[in-house]
């Protein structure tokens, strides 16, 4: 078998790069960052606004997937899975990782600074937050959660960025985004539970087993449903976004129709292809009732 070391990333260190923090998955999180922005400027805000939230969302998304590949760099370099990422194949070094961290946390706070006072003291939360996640797997098996209320601060945040206060709707939305991805993060922990059960780590899938761990993510996702539905109906939106929430529900059902505690040869599919559908159905329905209908 040729080693890890021995492939490389095609567009070199920037590629190796992006790779590391899965630039695409910022897909996830985007959408409900937009949502949020969107329903607190009740339209679209200044453009300079919209530069700054999308700054701060790829920063904080990069400082966390940095410091979650630093921290669990031992972690998988056993896991075989996991073993040819940048930095426990060594295509990465650490040192550069930690660059990119302290870089990606300073514009971070930078984009914050740009927006309103608040949204720049709630920085340094977010950001303990978004890194802690990353250490909860070994002590709790509600790391999941944690990982939801990490990207629940996207809609939350950009909120705040807009209007510099917290009201229902973005609380709402932030609490369907925690359920939302606590439910699909159990979903793809089956593919690491015997890993985990081995290494000590935790999680649902671990502690209830596969069968049991996904009625927990079906639970989690029908709460994902029924609160962007109340979203719709405090924020006085339409059809369109109701129906693009009833879409998004059909998804749910969908991902987890890929996936059962037999057979994980669907888990693409249903884990990313999917929930970034869901994410932009909700966006553009939002869109369309605030600036069109």
């Amino acid at each position: 078998m040729p080693s890890a070391t021995a492939t490389p990333h095609p567009f070199g260190r920037l590629g190796e790069t992006l790779a590391m923090v899965r630039f695409s998955h910022t897909l996830f999180a985007m959408p409900f960052a937009l949502t949020g922005m969107l329903l607190a400027a009740r339209g679209l805000p200044a453009l300079t606004v919209c530069g700054w939230i999308l700054v701060a969302m790829v920063a904080a998304r990069t400082a966390a997937m940095t410091f979650n590949r630093l921290a669990d760099r031992s972690l998988d370099a056993r896991n075989p899975r996991t073993a040819n990422r940048s930095l426990p194949a060594g295509r990465l070094t650490p040192l550069f990782a930690g660059g990119v961290f302290v870089g990606s946390v300073a514009l971070l706070l930078l984009a914050a600074w740009r927006l309103n006072p608040l949204a720049l003291k709630l920085a340094p939360l977010a950001l303990v937050i978004l890194c802690g996640y990353s250490l909860t797997k070994r002590f709790t098996s509600l790391s999941h959660l944690v990982l939801g209320l990490s990207l629940a601060g996207a809609p939350l945040g950009a909120w705040i960025a807009v209007r510099g206060d917290v009201r229902l709707q973005p609380l709402l939305l932030a609490l369907a985004v925690l359920f939302w991805t606590a439910g699909f993060d159990v979903i793809y922990a089956l593919q690491d539970e015997q890993f985990d059960r081995r290494s000590g780590l935790h999680s649902l899938p671990v502690l209830l087993g596969p069968q049991k761990a996904l009625l927990v993510a079906r639970v989690f996702h029908l709460l994902t449903a029924i609160l962007l539905f109340a979203v719709g109906r405090v924020a006085d939106l339409g059809w369109f976004y109701m129906a693009a929430v009833a879409g998004g529900a059909v998804l749910l059902i969908v991902e987890h129709g890929l996936v059962s505690a037999t057979d994980l040869s669907r888990m693409q599919a249903a884990f990313f292809r999917v929930n970034v559908a869901l994410g932009l159905m909700v966006l553009l329905g939002t869109a369309v009732d605030l600036l069109w209908a």
